[in-house]
């Protein structure tokens, strides 16, 4: 799936709830599962791990579609040349 193709999925389960809460309130949910995200990362196992990143992520998305950006062309304008600073691939910056 194309990162494009996930924000509408998103934007079709949770765009209407979501943006009737806001930025600021969806933010602070997107806050509470980087959160979870870190508790995972220490306790290191993989089925965790693939659920809060997509939570993440899913969050991330939200909040994109109701700020009005598209994630995949955000991400393309600011990484298609590699390294935003250096524009190396991989990064040469010191």
């Amino acid at each position: 799936m194309k990162i494009q193709e996930f924000q509408r999925l998103i934007e079709a389960v949770y765009y209407e709830k979501d943006s009737a809460r806001g930025l600021a309130g969806t933010h602070m949910w997107f806050c509470e599962e980087v959160g979870e995200l870190t508790r995972a990362l220490r306790r290191d196992t993989r089925e965790e791990l693939e659920g809060e990143f997509a939570d993440v992520l899913a969050w991330l998305s939200s909040l994109a579609s109701i700020a009005g950006i598209d994630l995949e062309e955000a991400a393309r304008k600011k990484y298609e040349r590699g390294c935003p600073r250096c524009e190396s691939t991989p990064c040469a910056c010191g």
